[in-house]
């Protein structure tokens, strides 16, 4: 495991992680966002 670390360097992973779970969440609820059964703003 210790030389996955040594070709990528941790922290622009971490980012690189961060990044992607946030895209990931914000287009998840924007997809619930779009349909009429899981809009929870509109009631």
């Amino acid at each position: 495991m210790w030389r996955v670390w040594l070709v990528f360097d941790p922290r622009r992973a971490l980012v690189a992680q961060a990044v992607f779970l946030a895209t990931l969440a914000f287009l998840i609820h924007f997809v619930l966002l779009s349909t009429e059964r899981f809009n929870w703003l509109m009631g």
